[in-house]
């Protein structure tokens, strides 16, 4: 799935002609698909876990009744039990390499993932970081101020209080809503 995405990255990145925003929109979807691809590798990675504990049970039984069958004087039964351990045993190395092997492929899913949203902030605040402070160079030139940061508090506590005031509007309302009913 990773190869597809880069595939389509590389796509976008020779082709050069598309406008930055529709760049940014693929990235965008390229950076969704990865982030499911890594849930997909998350989950694929859980079940393993789960398959394997469950064969490690299963061989520390087997290993047990083995050991019981041992006791007895029944060679044929702790035959069959030293082959059940045997294969459990097998599992359970299995298990372990594909734990590792995916514990890894998850690793690099993730810093690749990392490489993609850091370039698609790349892109996004790009062209259209620089537009906005030209607008803003254009405002200042024709006398406007660009607020600060003492006026952006401001302005977030004049509008956390507006929107407290219309919460206590509606609580009112609901409140006398009730006791009319």
């Amino acid at each position: 799935m990773f190869d597809g995405l880069k595939a389509r990255l590389d796509r976008l990145f020779r082709e050069g002609g598309p406008a930055a925003r529709e760049y940014a929109a693929g990235m965008r979807e390229a950076l969704i698909e990865a982030r499911a691809g890594i849930a997909g590798l998350r989950d694929a990675l859980a079940r393993t876990e789960r398959e394997l504990a469950g064969e490690r049970k299963a061989l520390t039984d087997a290993e047990r009744r083995g050991n019981l069958a041992a006791e007895l004087p029944d060679t044929e039964t702790a035959e069959v039990a030293q082959r059940f351990a045997a294969r459990h045993r097998e599992r359970v190395l299995v298990l372990e390499r594909k734990l590792e092997v995916q514990r890894e492929e998850l690793a690099i899913a993730e810093r690749e993932v990392a490489e993609m949203a850091a370039e698609y902030r790349g892109t996004v605040r790009g062209p259209e970081a620089e537009s906005i402070n030209a607008a803003w160079r254009d405002l200042e030139a024709a006398g406007l101020e660009r607020p600060g940061d003492a006026e952006k508090l401001a302005a977030d506590a004049d509008r956390r209080l507006r929107e407290e005031a219309v919460e206590a509007q509606l609580a009112y309302l609901k409140k006398k809503m009730g006791k009319g009913q």
